[in-house]
């Protein structure tokens, strides 16, 4: 059975554009080459952290929501380790509250959703 996954990422803010989003391309790679299916992604840019972390006081964000069986989530967690790019990351499951949060935040409707929408306003 498929979960839903959230990440967060923190890139070092001594990067160009072209170089952070390159870099989060490489971490996309890294799931969808262990099957995960790319659900959602933000770019955040370049924000202040909230402490210095390596002595920078900001970083690109970068967020990927993608569904897989979480047997993903070790080898992209092991390729955040070995990039020195990463300044932090965090990867999240996402129970059925939050993906519906999400998908209304997006401004879409799960299938579900749509159903019991639709039911209620027959009745």
């Amino acid at each position: 059975m498929e979960k839903r996954y959230e990440t967060v990422f923190i890139l070092t803010p001594v990067l160009s554009e072209d170089q952070a989003k390159e870099a989060a391309k490489k971490f996309k790679k890294v799931l969808t080459d262990q099957g995960a299916k790319i659900v959602h992604e933000e770019n955040w840019g370049l924000k202040k952290l909230a402490y210095p972390i390596e002595k920078k006081t900001t970083g690109f964000y970068h967020l990927v929501e993608f569904s897989g069986k979480g047997t993903e989530i070790a080898e992209l967690e092991l390729q955040f380790k070995r990039d020195e790019r990463v300044l932090r990351f965090l990867t999240i499951a996402l129970d059925k509250h939050a993906v519906a949060y999400n998908e209304k935040r997006r401004g879409k409707m799960s299938e579900g959703a749509k159903d019991a929408k639709k039911k209620k306003a027959e009745a």
